[in-house]
């Protein structure tokens, strides 16, 4: 039987703040090594022997990010990337991805269903385990990872295995001392996230209790489009879909569950806490990243993304900086940055959505500077590249070339502008900008203007397929 591994790269990792934002989320951080933690689940899947090419199931906000990355590891010859038009859980994502292969492949292939942000420190012990949990899924069993805890561990969820490796219960995050008693008792594991699931039998037992998972997602496939790598799921069809986790749809429920034993150095690097216990440490046990000065600091992980960070007498303490942003708080404490993200969402903060750096599929943009009736950004765009033909209703926009070469559309002109060189662009008038040239093209943009929100665009034509309402935090 195939194996077909499905990554499940969604999600914002919000206990990540502020490095991991809504548009660009802890999958596609590089947080250990010079891969993102998406990179790396790619790099672990390509020691599969005989496993066919992977699908990335993605938010749609996150596509292109997710294809650029996947490109540069320069792996697989062809992938495919199934793009959720909204966020429904894992259980509508997984229910699409195994309709989209029953389609185009068999009933018989076997999904391996792997989280895109989680660590696994030793890959040959991974590749081991995938093989026994593909033994038990090919006899139609419901497998899941089960990772060997080495500590009582109060932020997982555990499995509980009764005999013959059967799924006995899911059990919840526990407090200190149950974890301490799971620990002892031995039959308990930590919920990975991973799977095993021969088709024929998830989409059995998925109609079986979630009926209506099933029904949504098979006319999702049906009525979704296809556009290169990229495979929409038909928007309204998905959102007549219930929105819950494969956990509590299917497999607190099947009586096909079975555990597999994992014992790979796994973490979901669920918070910088998690981060800290993983990375490389000093010989104080600090982590440090970016520009830091410390002095008598210990078993602190500090991070400098944008400027100096200096630290005196911490013990215990994380810091994390960013260009726009800076978080504080005792290590014991970092599963509650999602509370100030659960603010900053409320309360419609950019800081939620992105950072001061913006990645698009042409290059990107960095603010540097934003006020009532004007901004200015610095825009790369990348050999080769252009941007969308689009006119604006409420700004005007100047243009002054740093470096490279730009051949801009200026309404009914098109010039080419090197070093030092500017246009402006008068409000109503259709412009589109491109890199002709083999080196990145950096200018200077200045917005004037009685309102500078991102929605402010009209498009008229894209090469990467994006409609006016497409990306509304970027006007590019």
């Amino acid at each position: 039987m195939n194996l077909q591994p499905v990554i499940l790269a969604g999600g914002t990792g919000t206990r990540l703040w502020p490095l991991s934002r809504e548009l660009y989320p802890k999958q596609l951080l590089s947080l250990i090594g010079e891969h993102s933690l998406l990179q790396t689940t790619l790099i672990r899947v390509n020691l599969l022997p005989d496993a066919l090419p992977p699908i990335i199931v993605v938010g749609e906000e996150h596509r292109f990010l997710t294809r650029s990355q996947v490109d540069e590891l320069d792996l697989f010859p062809e992938y495919h990337i199934l793009l959720e038009p909204l966020g429904r859980d894992t259980a509508p994502a997984v229910c699409g991805a195994a309709q989209y292969v029953k389609q185009h492949q068999s009933e018989d292939t076997i999904l391996l269903l792997l989280p895109a942000d989680h660590l696994i420190a030793r890959p040959d012990d991974f590749v081991k385990a995938v093989e026994t949990a593909r033994e038990q899924a090919a006899q139609g069993h419901l497998t899941t990872f089960g990772i060997v805890p080495d500590q009582p561990e109060t932020g997982y969820g555990y499995i509980r295995r009764g005999k013959e490796n059967r799924v006995d219960s899911f059990v919840e995050k526990p407090d200190l001392e149950t974890a301490k008693a799971y620990l002892a008792d031995g039959s308990y594991f930590w919920n990975s996230g991973m799977f095993t699931f021969p088709i024929s039998t998830l989409l059995s037992e998925l109609n079986k209790f979630a009926p209506e998972i099933v029904n949504a997602m098979a006319e999702a496939v049906e009525k979704g489009t296809t556009d290169g790598v990229f495979f929409r799921f038909d928007e309204a069809s998905m959102a007549a879909s219930p929105s819950d986790s494969i956990d509590y749809a299917l497999m607190e429920k099947t009586d096909t569950g079975v555990v597999v034993e994992a014992d790979f150095g796994w973490n979901d690097i669920g918070s910088w806490q998690a981060l800290w216990e993983v990375a490389d440490k000093d010989q104080q046990g600090n982590v440090i990243s970016g520009d830091v000065l410390l002095e008598d600091v210990q078993n602190c992980l500090i991070r400098a993304d944008d400027t100096l960070v200096a630290a005196i007498g911490l013990r215990d303490i994380m810091i994390v900086e960013t260009s726009d942003a800076v978080v504080v708080a005792p290590m014991d404490r970092a599963q509650d940055v999602k509370k100030i993200v659960k603010t900053l969402k409320k309360e419609q903060r950019a800081e939620f959505h992105t950072h001061r750096t913006v990645y698009r599929p042409w290059g990107s943009y960095t603010t540097l500077e934003i006020s009532d009736r004007f901004q200015i950004k610095r825009i790369t765009v990348n050999p080769g590249a252009k941007l969308s033909l689009q006119m604006h209703h409420h700004r005007h926009e100047h243009w002054v070339v740093v470096s490279g070469t730009a051949r801009v559309q200026n309404g009914d002109q098109t010039i080419l502008l090197c070093e030092d060189k500017s246009t402006y662009i008068p409000l109503g008038t259709t412009h589109r900008l491109e890199n002709p040239g083999v080196i990145p093209l950096e200018l200077i943009e200045v917005q004037i203007g009685s309102y500078l929100g991102e929605d402010d665009i009209v498009r008229f034509d894209d090469q990467y397929g994006r409609q006016e309402t497409d990306d509304t935090t970027s006007n590019l």
